[in-house]
Order: C-alpha cells, then structure tokens, then sequence
C-alpha cells in the first residue's frame, strides 16, 4: 500500500519527543474499514517497537472489519490548545498506518496483554497476570504492524515543552 506524505512540510514533526508521544498517550482512534461504512473508536493500547496492541472482545465490529480489510489507521494527538483570535490550534499528531491482524498465539497475547498492564496499571502487574490467566480465553489481541508513520505539530514553537 502506498502512503502519502505530509502535505504541509512546515508541519512535519519528525522526532524523539513524537515518537514517544505514539508510546505513550493515554488514548488513539483507531480506524478500519467495515463492509459498509468507515469504523473509527477511541481505544487503549500498548506499542513494542513496531507494534501496536489492542484488546477486545472476541466477537464484535473491530473483528468483522478485520475480515473486510486489513489495513487499519491509528491516530493519537498530544498537546492542543485553541487559539480563537488567530482562527486555528495548536497541535501534536501521530499517526501510524498498517495492516492489523487479530493474534491467535497465546504467547504473544499474554506478551500484549502484559504490555497493556504495564503501560495502564504500573504496580499492579501481579494481580494482572492472574486477570490474564482468568480472562484470555475471551480476550481478542489485535496487531497492528506499523508500515508508516507521519507526525505533524502546528504553532507555539512546535508545541515544545
């Protein structure tokens, strides 16, 4: 699949403090596309190099999708802030672009799953593997490998911190 690039090449935002923004926000939209209809969710999530993870249940429109397309979009934003007088905001945006699988391998759900704990409930990681235990059997892991990434940034000095 190709990709297109930034249009804006003023906006491009290529570096570390992007980078970890795709690590490490709270929260992405992911994006698929269903038989219908485009399918866009906020989700949780958990990246290793190259790699996003989700979770979800094992039945549900995020599965249908999959079996329609496998290519999938994964957008996550960082600092914003709306500046009515000029018209427009400041921003940070990450977007990752692949082809998404769900994972069959229990090995490598427990390896996601882990991630997950470890990225939303740090500390707790002893009572997560007993969930995980409990839980994985009805448990959906969702692999999103990572083909292309565009960050972009707009305003206040790059939004730096």
């Amino acid at each position: 699949m190709q990709y297109k690039e930034i249009r804006r090449k003023d906006r491009i935002w290529n570096s570390e403090e992007s980078d970890e923004l795709l690590t490490s926000a709270e929260y992405g939209f992911l994006a698929l596309a269903d038989k219908d209809s485009g399918y866009g969710i906020p989700i949780s999530y958990a990246r290793e190099g190259n790699k996003l993870y989700f979770h979800c249940a094992p039945e549900g429109r995020k599965l249908d999708a999959l079996k329609n397309c496998a290519n999938a979009s994964f957008s996550v934003v960082g600092k914003t802030r709306v500046r009515p007088n000029e018209f427009t905001t400041s921003y940070q945006s990450v977007m990752a672009q692949g082809k998404i699988a769900q994972v069959f391998d229990e090995g490598e759900k427990r390896k996601a799953l882990r991630l997950l704990i470890k990225k939303y409930s740090k500390g707790f990681e002893d009572i997560g593997e007993k969930y995980i235990d409990s839980s994985i059997e009805r448990t959906a892991v969702l692999r999103l490998d990572i083909e292309f990434i565009s960050a972009k940034t707009k305003g206040e000095n790059k939004m730096q911190k």
